[in-house]
């Protein structure tokens, strides 16, 4: 399986490329979608999704993983970030594409075991789990980090359908118990 894993920024979007073969994973290639900060905010987002659109025209993944957006202390941050998030959900939407959707905890407990681990950790563990010997922009080493974590999730049964039988049989056994 191929998976476009996406950190979406307003000046910086890190994408990576990986593909699961069994337990194995494999950076296909990475990089970072820039825009200059001098162009206004539509110029900008256009300049990011056209890199991307790009990235997977070029290397074809099944589906996209895009971590979603935290709250930043800066409410016009927040609104920009979901500007750009919006842009690249309808890109790849519009290639055909899957898309999932990660917390930033989510992906860091994912990879590097901890959801408060720092930036560091998750670029040392994704250099570790893809065998990346170099440093890796802390932009794309996080899209990396969102792709391992929706690969790590798909192997998983689907935990909708089973959450939902565990809750009928709890909904069972509780009317049961009100019954007496």
């Amino acid at each position: 399986m191929r998976v476009l894993g996406i950190d979406p920024g307003s000046r910086r979007t890190g994408w990576g490329v990986v593909d699961r073969d069994g337990n194995a994973h494999t950076a296909v290639a990475y990089g970072t979608a820039t825009a200059n900060a001098k162009l206004d905010l539509a110029h900008r987002i256009h300049t990011i999704v056209k890199q991307v659109g790009e990235a997977i025209d070029q290397h074809r993944p099944e589906a996209v993983a895009i971590e979603e957006a935290f709250y930043h202390e800066s409410v016009r941050s927040t609104l920009v970030l979901g500007h750009v998030r919006g842009a690249l959900l309808v890109l790849a939407v519009d290639r055909g594409l899957d898309v999932f959707e990660y917390t930033p905890r989510e992906v860091k407990l994912s990879v590097a075991g901890s959801g408060a681990s720092a930036k560091e950790q998750v670029e040392f563990m994704v250099r570790r789990i893809l065998g990346i010997r170099t440093p890796i922009q802390a932009d794309a080493a996080d899209a990396l980090a969102t792709a391992l974590c929706h690969l790590h999730r798909a192997r998983r049964p689907d935990t909708g359908r089973a959450l939902g039988a565990a809750a009928r049989g709890l909904e069972a056994l509780l009317q049961r118990r009100g019954r007496r």
